[in-house]
């Protein structure tokens, strides 16, 4: 008998379905899982409360005594377009084989798992925190227990370091030069090379997941609009999809298209943005300039079409704020297609610079060996030959209806900075097109249409599990409800939560000037990965 349950993106499963295993038998379970080619989406605890409802032989297979945390792990099988579910118990203290050495995708879930429950994972090759830098949890480099008060915090994090009269360190952060967001970075160098990097996270931690415990429908959706601030429409679908397959509520097709328009404008806006950024690190000034301006035309669209240029409010639960008139439309594929022209012309005397490609070929490497073992998402892993995409793989809403994105690319996807420049160009270029024809087709209807009042109540009991593709790429969200239909638990996963490690290893055997350029190709967020 499978202990799991499978289900679609998005996807509801009652709590009564889940048959909560012992925790070495759901290790063993995942294990099973992974190895025949599913992929961790989510891997996460809870507390088991009074309020939640389990069923009744929750403590039967495996178990023989009561436990106080309820796991989750949802798995992706792209093979059938399915994610699957499964469920186990543990109490803080407890301890499994560690999935790591065999999956290294699990490698930052179980460190979370250990930083958040104390539940550790044996054989963890590098057990680190993931957000919470000074957790006594952890031990020290040589093994040891941190159960004492040790007085300098700022200790608590334990960097590798190589020896050798020759090797450096360099230190950059957490307080960078730009207005940008803290992390800490601590290269090993010899001379100019770099060996190895180390990115310390966790300073934008705001406890984003802790806000949505109780929140009502609207004030959730808002929360998920500063998850990252680059992806609202992102995040903000992913969460509208949760509270809507738990509320049973279907939104227009009119919302539907409206939604996926804005996710692509999104797209579009923020690689053209960075495509001007790469330019400007290589001193290729033309790009700067012309790309900003582009971009701002894009931004200023979403402007047009719900008052914010980042697509604030646009969204809300069970369908959108309001809906464009034939004017704006008009304004709206205007704006694209000059963006689109713009881009184009620019983007391609770009790449044919000579100087251009010197800095980038080669520069910055992932391969697709790598960048599959540790789970690159979105452009990042594309660009090293990954056929990964939400939209692809899970599709949902108008997504299962189109062929725009079929994840074929034209060019021979080398891993470098190069390759991730150019595939931001490609899909900025797919993601106009699609905005500008199913804007063209577009059926405009009154603004009390957009979203007509209805309850919205959620189902008690219940957990929901939505992924979208964001401009990063994948996007996991998880809510579950108690008996009273109330957030008691809300799990969100950032793609930059699967990409940071593949910065760190991009890097390495490159100059140190070189990564400027590499953290650009990349551009993760910071608060998207500490919540």
């Amino acid at each position: 008998m499978n202990n799991y349950v499978e289900t679609d993106n998005p996807g509801f499963v009652s709590l009564s379905e889940l048959i909560p295993s012992s925790l070495e038998i759901f290790i063993e379970e995942i294990d099973s899982l992974a190895s025949r080619g599913m992929v961790p989406l989510l891997f996460f605890g809870m507390a088991i409360s009074e309020s939640l409802h389990l069923p009744d032989n929750l403590y039967g297979k495996g178990n023989s005594k009561k436990r106080d945390i309820l796991l989750i792990a949802a798995m992706s099988n792209r093979e059938k377009k399915k994610i699957t579910i499964l469920s186990g118990l543990a109490s803080r203290g407890d301890s499994f084989n560690s999935l790591t050495p065999t999956h290294p995708r699990f490698h930052l879930f179980e460190r979370e798992l250990m930083e958040e429950w104390n539940i550790t994972p044996i054989n963890h090759p590098w057990l680190k925190p993931v957000r919470r830098k000074t957790s006594e949890i952890f031990p020290d480099e040589y093994g040891k227990s941190r159960k004492k008060e040790i007085p300098d915090k700022k200790d608590l994090y334990n960097f590798l370091r190589m020896e050798g009269t020759q090797i450096h360190q360099v230190a950059v952060g957490p307080v960078h030069a730009g207005v940008i967001e803290p992390g800490h970075f601590r290269f090993q160098c010899q001379g100019e090379n770099v060996f190895h990097l180390e990115i310390q996270l966790g300073y934008q931690h705001r406890g984003i997941e802790e806000l949505m415990i109780g929140s009502t429908p609207h004030r959730a959706l808002k929360l998920a609009e500063s998850i990252a601030g680059d992806t609202c429409i992102g995040h903000g679908w992913a969460c509208a999809m949760i509270m809507e397959t738990l509320a049973k509520q279907e939104p227009l097709e009119a919302s539907h298209q409206l939604r996926a328009i804005a996710l692509e404008m999104e797209r579009a806006a923020i690689h053209i943005g960075d495509l001007g950024a790469l330019g400007g690190d290589i001193a290729y000034m033309m790009a700067p300039s012309i790309f900003a301006d582009t971009r701002t035309r894009i931004i200023n669209s979403t402007l047009l079409l719900c008052g914010n240029r980042f697509g604030r409010n646009l969204l809300t639960p069970g369908g959108v704020s309001s809906l464009p008139d034939s004017e704006t439309v008009k304004k709206v594929i205007a704006a694209l297609e000059f963006a689109l022209n713009k881009a184009s012309s620019t983007a391609e005397i770009m790449f044919d610079s000579a100087s251009v490609l010197s800095r980038m070929e080669n520069t910055g490497v992932i391969s697709a060996t790598d960048a599959d073992t540790i789970g690159l998402v979105g452009p990042a892993g594309r660009a090293s030959g990954l056929a990964v995409d939400v939209r692809l793989d899970h599709p949902w809403s108008v997504y299962r209806s189109t062929d725009a994105f079929s994840g074929k690319q034209n060019y021979k996807q080398t891993g470098d900075v190069l390759s991730r420049a150019l595939i931001r160009y490609l899909e900025t270029v797919d993601s106009l097109k699609f905005s500008i024809s199913h804007l063209e087709k577009f059926d405009t209807y009154s603004i009390s249409n957009a979203n007509p009042e209805r309850p919205f109540a959620l189902r008690s009991n219940g957990l929901s599990i939505a992924l979208t593709e964001g401009w990063r790429g994948e996007i996991a969200h998880c809510g579950i409800t108690d008996s009273k239909g109330n957030f008691t638990r809300y799990k969100i996963k950032d793609p930059s939560f699967n990409n940071w490690h593949g910065l760190a290893m991009a890097v390495r055997t490159n100059g140190i000037s070189d990564f400027p350029l590499c953290n650009k190709s990349f551009n993760l967020s910071y608060c998207g990965h500490d919540l």
